[in-house]
C-alpha cells in the first residue's frame, strides 16, 4: 500500500519556516520545484524517503505542491462527485512528445519503407509487431498463455481453445477495430462496440459484452487482494462517458487553441479516464489501452500500430498500478500517470526504431548474399519478402493462410510461394493437423544444400 499525501497543505510554509526554522530556509527553498534535482515527479509516497532527515515532510510537501500548482494545466472533470484533472508538463512528457512527433507519424513510416526499399518486407515485419500488443495486453490482464503459443494462435488463425486464448484473439480484434475506426469520433456506441469485440464469448456472464456496468459491486484489487480502487458509482455513468467523449472530440492541438494539448497527452489521459471510471464489469484495462491506440491512429501517428506499450507495462505491473493510485490519491494530478506512460512510450519507440535498424541491416546483408549466391534471379518478389522475414528471425513458421493475409494475395498464390521456397531448398515443410507449416532452413543447411 502507498502512503497518501497529507490531507491538508500548510497554507504559508515559508512564513512558518522563517518563524520556526530560519536556518533551514535554503534547504526548503531547494524543494520549490515541480520536479526533483533528477527531473523526477515524485509522489509523497516517494518524496518522504528522499528528504533530509531534519526537514518536516508536511512542510516540504506543501512547498512542492505550491510549485506545481503554479504550473498546472486543467484537462477534464471526472467521477462522481466530479473532480478536475490537471497535469504538469514534465521533462519525460516533453521527451515522449518529441520522440512521437519525430518517429511515429504516417510520414515517418513511409520514409522507413522507402529507406529499406522493401515496403512489403517492412509491412510483414510490422504485422508481427501488432501481435505483441494484443498478446502482452492480455497477459497484463492475467492471461496464462506463453508468448510462443499465443503467436502460433494468431499466425495460424486457429480457433482459441481456452478463455485465455479467447482474450488474446479478442485483443487482436480490438486493435484491428481501433485502426479501422480511427476516423470516427469517440462515442458511447464506439466504446461499447470495442468492448463487445474484445470480450465476446470469453465469459459473457462475467463480462456482459458491450454493456456498461449497472451496479457498484466492482472494485480493483492488488496482487494480495487489497482493494486499491473503487470506481465512481454506476449512476450517471453513461452521461459521464458522453461528457468525456465530447472533450476527446475537441481538437486541442490546433495552433490557435489557448488550451493546447498534444494528441499523445490526450490519448494517455483517455487511457486513464477509462481505467478510473471502470465502465465495464471486466475488460476495462484492455479497452483503455485500445482507446489510447485509437486516438493516436486518429491523429495520424500510424507507427503506433507497431509499438507495443503493453510489452513494457507487463514487465512492471506494480509501477503501472501505482501510477493510477498516485494520481487518485493526489487530487487527480494526472502527471504521475502521464509521466509513467511517457517513460514507457519512449522505451517502446526506441525498440521500434531498433527493429527498423535491425531490419535495414538484415536487408542489406541478405541482398548481398542473395545476389552473390545466384538465388536472386530465382526468387520472385513474394518469395523474396517471405524469405527476408524468415531470415530476420521475426517469424519462424509460415502457413499459406498467414502469408496470404500478410502479402494480400490469394491462398493458391501463397501456397505456390511457400512450395517454391521448399523446391529451392530454402524452406522445409511438415504437416501439423490439417495444414502445412513451413520454416526456413538454417543458413548452414542452405549453404550445404546449394553446395551439393
Amino acid at each position: 500500500m502507498i502512503t497518501k499525501p497529507p490531507s491538508k497543505n500548510v497554507v504559508n510554509p515559508f512564513q512558518q519556516i522563517a518563524e520556526n526554522a530560519p536556518s533551514k530556509l535554503d534547504a526548503y527553498l531547494e524543494l520549490f520545484s515541480p520536479i526533483d534535482s533528477k527531473g523526477r515527479y515524485l509522489h509523497f509516497d516517494e518524496l518522504k524517503y528522499r528528504l533530509p532527515k531534519d526537514l518536516d515532510s508536511t512542510i516540504a510537501w506543501s512547498i512542492v505542491k505550491m510549485a506545481r500548482t503554479r504550473q498546472f494545466q486543467t484537462m477534464f472533470r471526472i467521477g462522481e462527485p466530479k473532480v478536475s484533472c490537471k497535469f504538469y508538463l514534465s521533462p519525460s512528457i516533453q521527451k515522449a512528445i518529441s520522440e512521437t512527433d519525430r518517429n511515429t507519424t504516417s510520414a515517418s513510416l513511409d520514409w522507413m519503407c522507402s529507406k529499406i526499399g522493401e515496403e512489403k518486407h517492412l509491412e510483414y515485419l510490422l504485422n508481427d509487431l501488432i501481435e505483441d500488443e494484443a498478446i502482452s495486453s492480455s497477459q497484463l490482464e492475467g492471461a496464462a498463455t506463453t508468448t510462443k503459443v499465443a503467436k502460433d494462435l494468431l499466425k495460424r488463425q486457429r480457433r482459441p481453445r481456452s478463455p485465455d486464448e479467447k482474450m488474446i484473439v479478442g485483443n487482436f480484434k480490438m486493435m484491428k477495430f481501433a485502426w479501422e475506426n480511427r476516423h470516427k469520433d469517440l462515442s458511447v456506441d464506439l466504446i461499447l462496440e470495442l468492448h463487445q469485440i474484445g470480450v465476446d464469448n470469453i465469459d459473457n456472464d462475467n463480462y456482459t459484452p458491450g454493456v456498461f456496468r449497472k451496479t457498484d459491486d466492482v472494485e480493483v484489487v492488488d496482487s494480495e487482494g487489497n482493494t486499491v480502487h473503487v470506481p465512481p458509482t454506476a449512476t450517471g455513468l453513461t452521461k459521464r462517458i458522453k461528457e468525456l467523449s465530447k472533450w476527446v472530440n475537441i481538437c486541442h492541438h490546433d495552433i490557435d487553441n489557448k488550451n493546447y494539448l498534444h494528441p499523445l497527452v490526450k490519448a494517455i489521459a483517455l487511457h486513464f479516464a477509462i481505467g478510473y471510471e471502470h465502465p465495464f464489469r471486466d475488460g476495462n484495462g484492455r479497452v483503455a489501452r485500445a482507446l489510447f491506440y485509437w486516438y493516436m491512429f486518429k491523429n495520424d501517428f500510424a507507427a503506433f500500430r507497431y509499438i507495443a506499450i503493453s510489452v513494457l507495462l507487463k514487465s512492471a505491473p506494480v509501477k503501472y498500478g501505482k501510477s493510477y493510485l498516485y494520481t487518485e490519491t493526489d487530487k487527480m494530478d494526472l502527471t504521475y500517470f502521464l509521466d509513467y506512460q511517457c517513460g514507457i512510450i519512449i522505451k517502446a519507440i526506441n525498440q521500434f526504431k531498433g527493429s527498423y535498424k535491425q531490419t535495414l541491416e538484415e536487408t542489406e546483408k541478405f541482398n548481398k548474399w542473395l545476389w552473390e549466391s545466384g538465388l536472386y534471379k530465382k526468387l520472385n518478389d513474394k518469395q523474396q519478402t517471405v524469405f527476408q522475414v524468415a531470415r530476420s528471425g521475426v517469424a519462424h513458421s509460415f502457413t499459406a493462410t498467414n502469408v496470404k493475409e500478410n502479402l494480400g494475395c490469394a491462398y493458391n498464390t501463397a501456397s505456390t510461394v511457400l512450395n517454391g521456397l521448399v523446391e529451392l531448398k530454402l524452406f522445409t515443410k511438415q504437416k501439423q493437423g490439417r495444414e502445412w507449416v513451413y520454416s526456413m532452413r538454417s543458413q548452414k543447411k542452405i549453404l550445404e544444400a546449394w553446395k551439393n
